[in-house]
């Protein structure tokens, strides 16, 4: 059996939504990939001036958010690696042809990434819309280098939701309720 396509969906989750779901459900739809891989980020080197959860939290709820959905995976290479996560060592780091899922914002910023043009040559890339980013912005950095998906805007972020959860609200109907009891159960963004 020959290897197949894996999407690698990277990120600090922190905490994964459920629109990071409908992005990977998406790209399952739209891309030629055959899973779709959650690699939450050890030290995500783009956050290093806020706080962020600890990696063990973050890794612990994408694998609740994730489970039971058999498309779906979770890899903690990220988690493992000492020092910033960066996305050519990850990429690397798998034996299967790789599809990026990234958001617009990040796509149009690969220049800034380690290693860009190495990490380019490796892999293909399906981008998620962006309130704010025109498609116009991720050629000028990737030019024939994507693929777009088609889906509704889900105006979610993970820190939109930790303020709302710091505020005393609940996170359920934003996150997978598994995520929401562990927010809970670990008192986590109060």
């Amino acid at each position: 059996m020959l290897p197949g396509v894996l999407g690698i969906f990277g990120g600090t989750f922190d905490p994964p939504h459920l629109g990071h779901l409908a992005v990977a459900s998406a790209a399952l739809d739209q891309v030629a990939i055959d899973a779709v891989t959650f690699v939450p980020a050890g030290e995500p080197w783009q956050k290093a001036d806020r706080r962020v959860s600890s990696a063990a939290h973050r890794l612990a709820m994408v694998t609740r958010a994730t489970a039971g959905d058999d498309r779906f995976t979770v890899d903690d290479v990220e988690v493992l690696r000492p020092g910033p996560s960066f996305t050519i060592d990850t990429v690397r780091h798998f034996d299967e042809p790789v599809t990026l899922i990234l958001g617009a914002d990040s796509a149009a910023s690969i220049p800034t990434w380690e290693r860009a043009e190495d990490l380019l040559d490796l892999v293909d890339i399906a981008v998620i819309p962006r309130p704010g980013i025109s498609i116009r912005d991720v050629v000028a950095s990737v030019p024939g280098r994507f693929t777009p998906l088609s889906m509704p805007t889900i105006d979610l972020s993970a820190s939109e939701i930790r303020a709302h959860v710091a505020a005393g609200y609940s996170p359920r109907y934003l996150v997978p309720d598994a995520v929401a009891d562990y927010i809970a159960e670990y008192g986590l963004y109060r």
